[in-house]
C-alpha cells in the first residue's frame, strides 16, 4: 500500500513523531510515518502520564520551559477534554522540612501567572487531612493545593496518528526503516524488505534510538523512570499528592489514574536493554521507602501492587553528575535531507513538532508549519474497555495481543495478572475482528503473558 515517494517521512511513532506527523499533514504535504514496533510502545506509553507545567523547572531557572509547558497544558485541556483532564494536587508542608510554605506559595504564584489561571491555595492541617487522611501527621502544617493535568499517554499518541491518517496521512507500525543516503544526502528510507521510499525530507524522531542513524545526533543519556500501579483500595487517595523523597529530596507523587493509584517515579541512568526496561529491586525499595514516609499507616509492599512499568527518557547528556539535573529540553540537528529531534517533554509535543518542521522548511519551504491552530479536529469517542477493544481491533492497526491490552486499552496495567482472567472474552474479539484462528490465539496469548511477567509483574520485587 505504500507509495514510492512522499513529501515527508517521519520515522518514530512516539509522542514526538506523532506530533510532527499531525502538524505536517495540516500543511497539505503528503506524509508517511513509520514505526518499527507498535505506536507508543516505547517511552511514550511508560511516562508518568502527567501533562504538567514542570513546577520543578522554576527552581532550576528554566523559565521559558515552564512558561511553554503551562501554556501547552492549558491548551490541551481545552482542546482534548476527556483525554487531557485537570488533576488537583496537594503538596504537604511539614515543620522543619523542605519545601517551606513561603517558597512553595511563591513558586505556585508564578506558576499560576504563567498559566493565566489562579488555582493554587493554602490548606491548613485540618483541611489537608480531610482531603487525604492517610498522610503523615507528625509536624504537618498544611498543604499547598494546585492544579496540573493527566492523560493516557498511549491514547494521546494514537489519537494524533489516527486523526492525521483520517486527513490524508499514511502511517504504518511494525515497519522498520533505515536512512537511504547517497553522496552525503539522505534521499529517503530503506525498509526491511529491501524497498526504498524516496522523499524530499526525513525527520528522525526515534527517541532513545536517535543515535542509531549516525549523523550529527547529540550524545544521549538514557534515564529510567519506574512506577507502581496499586489498587485504589490499597492506596486510597482522592487527589494527587506530591512530596520530596526523604533520601535524596527528589519529587515523587501518587495520583488516581483510571481507577487505580499510579505512583512514581525514579530517575536513574539506564545501562540495560533499551527495548525492555523494567523496575529494579533497588528502585522498588526506594519508591516503597518514599511511600512509607508519606503514608506510614498503609504499610504497602510490592506484593500489594497490580503491576509495574518503566520507561526510558531520551535526555541529552550535558555531563552533570545528578541525572535529575539534566535539562528536559529537546535537541535538534540536521544534514542534507534530514532533520533529527529528540528529548523534550510529553506536554510540549506540539511545540517540538513545529520546531522540527521549521527546521525542515530551511531545506524545503513547502514543509513550513501551518497556522498555530488546534491540534485536534474531532471529539474523542467515549468507550468502555470492551467497546474500545473491539473498535481498536477493527480500526487501529493491531498486530499483537499486547497492542490491545497494553496500549489500545490499559487493561494489562490495571487488572491483576495482566488481565489473564478476561482473556477468553478478549479471544472472541480477536477471532471476529482480526481473523485469528485458535493456533494464532494461543501463540499471542502465550507471547503476551510471557511479556507481562517479564516487564510488568511485581512478583520479582516482593
Amino acid at each position: 500500500m505504500l507509495a514510492d515517494h512522499y513529501d515527508l517521512v517521519v520515522v518514530g511513532g512516539g509522542i514526538t513523531g506523532a506530533g510532527i506527523f499531525r502538524e505536517a499533514v495540516k500543511t497539505g504535504a503528503r506524509v508517511l510515518l513509520v514505526e518499527k514496533n507498535d505506536y507508543a510502545s516505547g517511552t511514550s506509553s511508560w511516562s508518568s502520564k502527567l501533562v504538567h507545567g514542570g513546577l520543578r523547572y522554576l527552581k532550576t531557572g528554566e523559565w521559558r520551559l515552564t512558561l511553554e509547558s503551562v501554556r501547552e497544558r492549558q491548551r490541551l485541556m481545552n482542546e482534548a477534554p476527556g483525554l487531557v483532564e485537570r488533576q488537583p494536587f496537594l503538596m504537604p508542608i511539614y515543620q522543619g522540612r523542605k519545601p517551606g510554605k513561603v517558597t512553595m506559595r511563591l513558586g505556585l504564584w508564578l506558576y499560576d501567572r504563567m498559566a493565566g489561571v489562579a488555582s493554587s491555595r493554602w490548606l491548613d492541617d485540618r483541611q489537608t487531612l480531610l482531603h487525604e487522611p492517610h498522610l503523615r501527621q507528625d509536624g504537618l502544617l498544611g498543604a499547598v493545593a494546585y492544579d496540573d493535568a493527566r492523560t493516557d499517554d498511549a491514547r494521546l499518541v494514537l489519537r494524533l496518528i489516527f486523526e492525521a491518517v483520517g486527513e490524508g496521512g499514511t502511517a504504518c507500525n511494525y515497519t522498520a526503516a533505515q536512512p537511504w543516503r547517497e553522496r552525503n544526502h539522505v534521499r529517503g528510507i530503506s525498509l526491511a524488505d529491501g524497498r526504498r521510499i524516496e522523499t524530499a525530507m526525513v525527520i528522525n524522531a526515534t527517541g532513545v534510538f536517535a543515535g542509531d542513524w549516525g549523523g550529527a545526533s547529540p550524545k544521549l543519556r538514557p534515564l529510567r523512570g519506574s512506577h507502581f500501579v496499586f489498587p485504589i483500595e490499597k492506596l486510597p487517595i482522592q487527589r494527587a499528592v506530591s512530596w520530596l523523597h526523604p533520601k535524596d529530596q527528589r519529587p515523587v507523587f501518587v495520583y488516581p489514574w483510571q481507577g487505580a493509584a499510579l505512583y512514581g517515579t525514579t530517575d536513574l541512568d539506564h545501562d540495560g536493554d533499551l527495548h525492555a526496561p523494567r523496575m529494579s529491586q533497588d528502585e522498588a525499595r526506594y519508591l516503597l521507602d518514599g511511600l512509607a514516609h508519606q503514608f506510614p499507616s498503609l504499610r504497602l509492599t510490592a506484593g500489594d501492587a497490580i503491576s509495574t512499568y518503566a520507561g526510558i527518557r531520551p535526555v541529552v547528556a550535558s555531563g552533570k553528575h545528578d541525572p535529575s539535573a539534566e535539562s528536559r529540553e529537546s535537541a535538534m540537528w540536521s544534514e542534507p535531507g534530514l532533520v533529527g529531534i529528540t528529548g523534550g517533554k510529553l506536554t510540549t509535543f506540539r511545540v517540538t513538532a513545529r520546531q522540527a518542521l521549521r527546521e525542515a522548511a530551511k531545506q524545503r519551504t513547502d514543509l513550513a508549519p501551518a497556522a498555530d491552530e488546534s491540534v485536534f479536529k474531532r471529539s474523542a469517542l467515549v468507550m468502555n474497555d470492551w467497546e474500545q477493544l473491539r473498535h481498536s481491533a477493527r480500526n487501529e492497526q493491531v498486530h499483537h495481543l499486547d497492542d490491545l491490552m497494553m496500549r489500545r486499552t490499559r487493561m494489562g496495567l490495571l487488572l491483576p495478572q495482566g488481565g489473564e482472567a478476561v482473556l477468553d472474552r478478549v479471544a472472541e474479539i480477536c477471532r471476529s475482528e482480526l481473523g485469528w484462528d485458535d493456533a494464532r490465539w494461543q501463540q499471542e496469548k502465550s507471547r503476551y503473558l510471557d511479556y507481562w511477567q517479564r516487564q510488568h509483574s511485581p512478583e520479582h520485587l516482593a
